[in-house]
């Protein structure tokens, strides 16, 4: 016992070790063929011309294009490769100009580093646009280029467009598939979630559900442009996404009631799978629901949203000028883009980032402008991946990307010394590219361990320094890394004194306006208004949750508070829901509570949201055997489910986090 006790002692905390644990994901077999031929293939071309620099930069070029593939849906796909292609090109124009030119050109990356973190908090594709700009950047003040300017930038560009044209080889015949699916997806997630209405999976299944919505909503709605009412299919598709959000109040519905009725029938699951395939196959629905007489409130709730869903499934082409879709419709593109562009400019967190990253490529570039490190591009290529916030926690991302740098070191280390440079190092990258999109889905410290030996790989064809690579990478990796902990983490007190505390008082304050809503309006009114307030009191939630997740990665303080808080976010997720089932009890039959008893719950939620803010308890906790908690535990009215859980969310704040 002892032993085992010490060797519990030793072991290295679960926040370091979390990011080692590969992730568990099947292999995208597609993504792993696409990745093998487009950097091979460039890499034969150029090779076969005796122009092996060429094709090493074309190389590289269809590896940012891979790495940045990441979208489901065909026209995201294009926009997610194309976009950071045109940005990598700016890049490695701007660093190919300033090479060799010492000073100038830690100035010059380092302005370069200032714009990249300000346009990466956009969004997803300007984050990965940013994080090309300045990769290439330092690629191109980092290593000889061919000349004359123009030249490494359409060569980076062709290889992007490798990747593009290998990826829309499925487009004739998966066009719309990725949408349908993900939209099936939702439908047979929502049939888990009812399916384990009343057991102790219900959380679990809500959480997935969330995640489910989350995604196939961002893949529909991105695709919605000025005039996205034209397309029949896509209206199609949303009206069918819209149609599921009342099957989920009602599930949610489903999880009060009483014991005594039994389980919840199993045809009301079996009919969503039905469902489903009916999206899956984009054909409309000519069968008929069967389902048993509804009993109660949760059953006449589900039971009403079924058979919705159902006539929107029977439907061969809604109307694209039909009714808004309960999350509105987007702005035009011109004030989007005024949005956006403000956004950048004007955002304390945007300039905050931008000088972070700005402060810690100007001094990796200053470090190696001053120390002879060779090839020091490294440095700065090491800093520029690890300080991507919206990738994780820096501290943890630094440390993996040592460790997924020393295990590519040990692959590329027989790969240099043993492979001669030539013809032999087209199967070479075929097969180590095909690590990457493989290892990418198990972790980040995978993904290094892959992509480091295939740029040594492609970076030997343009400097041939060979097995000397190997040992001044690692070098560098550790460098880099360094300087990012030091000037872009333990520098920046946001950093290592955590603002999550912040943004869970702001999902308990959006929570308390979301039960002021949900009860302040009489039933059959304005449903639209509640579904989208909720949607998007759940996607906040979502973020949150992630948030969080990353936090769980800090070291401690940081770690250790988000531990501490992450039973009151899955407490404030069961608030959400518990308001949304009893508004659905409401609708079918359930007298309305009074309107003094909401107030009491909105101010509970409230206080508890500025308790948060400020550090402090709002109440003395209720002792165990107190009349109040024994009234709150017996009332049976329509509002008892939501008084236990916002008591449940009060007694956990009230534990001291440290």
């Amino acid at each position: 016992m002892a032993r085992s006790s010490r060797a519990g002692r030793l072991a290295p905390p679960r926040w370091l070790t979390a990011g080692l644990r590969p992730h568990s994901a099947p292999i995208p077999w597609a993504a792993v063929a696409r990745a093998s031929v487009a950097l091979s293939a460039p890499l034969a071309v150029g090779i076969a011309v005796g122009r092996p620099g060429y094709g090493a930069l074309v190389s590289m070029g269809a590896l940012s294009a891979v790495i940045g593939d990441t979208a489901d849906a065909y026209r995201m796909r294009v926009f997610n490769i194309a976009v950071p292609q045109l940005f990598g090109a700016l890049g490695v124009t701007l660093g190919s100009l300033a090479y060799g030119e010492g000073w100038t050109a830690v100035a010059a990356l380092t302005v370069v580093a200032l714009v990249s973190g300000m346009i990466s908090s956009i969004g997803a594709v300007a984050s990965v646009s940013g994080l090309l700009l300045l990769l290439n950047a330092v690629v191109g003040a980092g290593l000889p280029m061919p000349t004359p300017w123009w030249k490494p930038p359409l060569l980076l560009v062709l290889g992007g467009l490798v990747v593009l044209v290998l990826t829309l080889f499925g487009w004739p015949l998966r066009g719309g598939v990725p949408e349908r699916e993900a939209v099936a997806d939702a439908y047979r997630t929502v049939a888990g979630f009812l399916r384990a209405a009343g057991t102790p999976e219900h959380d679990e299944r809500r959480q997935a559900v969330t995640e489910s919505l989350n995604q196939s909503y961002d893949l529909l709605l991105a695709h919605r442009i000025r005039r996205h009412g034209r397309s029949p299919g896509l209206a199609r598709l949303i009206a069918q996404l819209n149609a599921v959000m009342p099957v989920v109040e009602a599930g949610s519905a489903a999880k009060l009631r009483p014991a005594s009725l039994g389980p919840l029938s199993q045809a009301y699951p079996t009919a969503l799978r039905e469902l489903a395939d009916v999206v899956g196959h984009g054909r409309p629905w000519t069968g008929t629901l069967d389902l048993p007489p509804p009993t109660g409130p949760a059953e006449r709730a589900i039971d009403q949203a079924l058979r919705h869903a159902a006539g929107i499934a029977r439907e061969a082409a809604p109307d694209p000028y039909g009714p808004a879709d309960r999350l509105g419709r987007p702005a035009t593109f011109r004030a989007r883009a005024r949005r956006t562009a403000r956004a950048a400019l004007l955002s304390g967190a945007s300039w905050r980032y931008g000088l972070r990253l700005a402060l810690c490529i100007g001094l990796a570039q200053a470090l190696v402008s001053a120390l002879p490190v060779p090839r020091s591009y490294w440095v700065a290529l090491t800093v520029t991946f690890v300080m991507k916030p919206d990738f994780g926690s820096v501290f943890s991302r630094a440390v993996l990307r040592a460790l997924g740098t020393a295990g590519g070191l040990l692959i590329a280390i027989p790969v240099l010394a043993e492979v001669p440079r030539g013809w032999w190092d087209v199967p070479t990258a075929a097969l180590l590219a095909m690590l990457i999109p493989a290892f990418s889905a198990k972790g980040y410290a995978f993904q290094t361990a892959a992509i480091t030996p295939v740029i040594l790989l492609l970076s030997d064809q343009i400097n041939h320094q060979g097995f000397q690579l190997v040992l001044p990478r690692l070098y560098d990796s550790l460098l880099g890394c360094a300087i990012a902990l030091l000037a872009g983490y333990l520098l920046w007190p946001e950093s290592w004194h955590t603002r999550i505390g912040d943004r869970l008082a702001d999902a308990v304050a959006d929570t308390a306006a979301y039960v002021t809503l949900a009860f302040g309006m009489a039933p059959g009114r304005d449903q639209a208004v509640r579904l989208r307030r909720r949607r998007r009191l759940y996607r906040d939630l979502s973020d949150v949750r992630s948030e969080f997740q990353r936090a769980l990665t800090e070291p401690p303080p940081t770690g250790t508070l988000a531990a501490a808080w992450w039973p009151l976010v899955i407490a404030v997720e069961r608030i959400v829901e518990a308001t949304t089932a009893t508004r659905v009890r409401i609708e079918h039959g359930v007298p309305a509570p009074p309107a003094a008893e909401v107030a009491v719950i909105t101010r509970e939620l409230t206080e508890l949201a500025g308790a948060l803010r400020a550090g402090a308890a709002p109440l003395e906790p209720l002792p165990p055997d107190s009349e109040a908690l024994r009234q709150v535990q017996e009332r049976e009215d329509v509002l008892a489910p939501l008084h236990q859980e916002v008591l449940a969310a009060r007694a956990i704040a009230m534990q001291d986090p440290a």
